[in-house]
């Protein structure tokens, strides 16, 4: 018998473009593991997610840029098709906002944890972040919002360099742009040109004070707060590798037990009313020792199924129980335990894993997803590689330029998440 109702089916929602989104897979698969039945509203072509043995269906996502109301009706439509009521989990920022603004129009054909509909978009929203944090007493970097050029180089000085630069809604970011949402900048002209840029960009340009990486300093925690605010499943994790190196997303992490971690994600949700699925991204102060909140991300993370305890239970899972009346089991932790991208870290997941370890894409009872992925991900390999070497051939010798005055392009790339 099913620990879960799976009279109940599950929609997974992601307006990004993102075809190796494993978090996509992750929900698929433990909710389809449990006989519920699973609708996918993503990208579909081609995507690996649609191979999975556990999706009943692919469906076309609503365009990039989409407004509430084209979400909607494409959500109207999946609904009509399924014709019975089902748990609807956003798993992007852009969605998990869509949602929340929609609450009222999408009952009573989706579940969804009862909250107010501006929640998702205040704690995603960077600059309001900075503001909840303040309020809430939770550490978080000194953050400055400039209102001009000029008020961006007296930021820089304030701040020091490096300086971490931030678009406050990065969901808004234009398809094509170049823009990333998390910049290192080294200078004052190059934080100057973003600056520039932000009307493009769609949202406020905030600059943040650098805590460097280091060992154990990288930590997420992911969990479920259910309809009394109680905190179920999840737990905090430790990032031992990102992608790229130093600020992106967890190529491998572990589940590691710390309850100064867990206390503020607690007390976060607890203060601000919070229901549903939650990922934090937290840096330690190499200096102070405290733990900062970097990010509050209002859905399910990518790598939600390290956390599966001794009964089975991840927060997506926690999500279709409580939200269809049925009791949450009391699993045990289980620390030790890895996740891996095999993608961005094959190499660890070649290695021994003595407290157990989840694949993003391989798994023994779903084989397809990760054939289908490695082949998409030698031809974007491929095609990256004869991109870069045709720009590198096709340049014309560049002029000198000094380095204070020019941005760096590595650093874009390692600060972007």
């Amino acid at each position: 018998m099913s620990l879960l109702d799976i009279r109940v089916p599950a929609v997974l929602l992601r307006i990004d473009r993102n075809p190796f989104h494993h978090g996509t897979l992750g929900a698929a698969r433990s909710l389809g593991r449990s006989g519920v039945e699973v609708h996918v509203v993503a990208d579909s072509a081609g995507s690996p997610v649609g191979a999975s043995r556990y999706v009943r269906q692919m469906h076309p996502p609503p365009l990039p840029g989409a407004s509430p109301d084209d979400v909607l009706a494409v959500l109207r439509r999946v609904a009509d098709g399924i014709a019975r009521p089902a748990v609807l989990v956003p798993l992007d920022d852009a969605s998990a906002i869509a949602v929340g603004r929609m609450r009222d129009e999408l009952a009573p054909s989706y579940l969804l944890p009862s909250m107010p509909g501006s929640l998702a978009e205040r704690v995603a929203d960077k600059a309001e972040l900075a503001a909840v944090c303040a309020s809430t007493d939770v550490p978080h970097p000194t953050t400055l919002i400039p209102d001009s050029p000029a008020e961006v180089a007296d930021a820089m000085r304030r701040l020091g360099l490096p300086v971490v630069a931030k678009w406050s809604r990065p969901w808004l970011l234009p398809a094509g742009s170049g823009l990333r949402s998390t910049v290192l900048v080294r200078s004052v002209q190059q934080a100057r040109e973003l600056f520039l840029r932000t009307e493009e960009a769609g949202s406020r340009l905030l600059l943040q004070a650098y805590l460097p990486p280091g060992p154990d300093r990288d930590w997420f925690f992911h969990g479920y707060a259910d309809h009394s605010g109680t905190v179920r499943a999840g737990g905090p994790g430790r990032k031992q590798l990102a992608w790229p190196r130093g600020a992106g997303l967890t190529a491998v992490g572990c589940w590691t037990p710390n309850t100064q971690v867990q206390a503020l994600a607690e007390r976060l949700t607890d203060e601000l009313g919070y229901r549903g699925i939650f990922d934090l991204d937290f840096r330690r102060c190499g200096a102070t020792g405290r733990y900062h909140l970097l990010d509050f991300n209002p859905r399910a993370g990518a790598q939600f199924r390290l956390f599966a305890d001794s009964a089975g239970l991840d927060v997506v899972r926690a999500m279709h129980l409580d939200l269809t009346g049925r009791p949450l089991p009391d699993g045990l932790p289980m620390p030790g335990r890895a996740f891996v991208v095999e993608n961005y870290a094959p190499l660890a997941a070649l290695r021994a894993a003595p407290g157990g370890r989840e694949l993003a894409w391989y798994a023994s009872d779903d084989r397809s997803p990760g054939r289908v992925m490695w082949a998409q991900w030698c031809r974007h390999v491929s095609r990256r590689l004869r991109e870069r070497l045709g720009t590198t051939t096709a340049a014309p010798t560049p002029r000198l330029i000094p380095r204070a005055a020019s941005p760096s392009l590595t650093d874009n790339e390692k600060a972007s998440s």
